[in-house]
């Protein structure tokens, strides 16, 4: 099993439910493991127009080669609807591999690690909260990239349900729609 880190975004519709419901898409996959999970991120546009993106990070096991993870991610992407109609276009989804394993790939249809994320905060900073330590072959530990993105907006989003905190009173009803 190969360790993976990819990073999930989009800013068309319900952008925020497409990302919880891509990873849960990616975890029926019996061909990966969803390991790790990094909150969910707001972030503005960068070198594209449209609204904010949501942003997130998974960690992955899988048996799957880089390029048959790419293309597991292009199928959950076109199931999503992802139409590509010109380079930053808004999208209804987004997955990228950031990292595969320990290697370095350098081919026409796939470039890992990504050649872009040292220089986004919404690869890096759910990146480093994951995994605080991690190293990005041939370039050193993540979290040194991460004042040079410092000047990025990035806010963690609040989860829409806070039931899975501290353990409530007996006999006090769930909040909100939890149930």
């Amino acid at each position: 099993m190969t360790v993976a880190w990819l990073g999930i975004g989009a800013n068309l519709g319900d952008a925020r439910q497409t990302l919880k419901d891509a990873v849960v898409c990616l975890a029926q996959q019996h061909t990966l493991t969803v390991v790790a999970k990094s909150s969910l991120y707001r972030t503005a546009p960068i070198d594209a127009g449209g609204d904010d993106y949501y942003n997130c990070v998974v960690k992955v096991e899988t048996s799957l080669d880089g390029h048959a993870l790419l293309a597991l991610c292009q199928r959950v992407e076109h199931h999503f609807g992802r139409e590509r109609p010109f380079r930053n276009a808004p999208r209804t989804l987004d997955i990228d591999i950031l990292l595969y394993g320990n290697v370095s790939i350098d081919e026409t249809d796939l470039v890992v690690p990504h050649p872009r994320m040292t220089g986004r905060a919404f690869a890096l900073v759910p990146l480093v909260e994951i995994d605080p330590e991690l190293v990005i072959p041939g370039l050193g530990p993540a979290s040194a990239f991460l004042a040079a993105v410092a000047d990025q907006r990035i806010e963690k989003v609040k989860p829409l349900c806070q039931c899975m905190g501290a353990a409530p009173a007996p006999d006090t009803p769930p909040a909100g729609n939890c149930r």
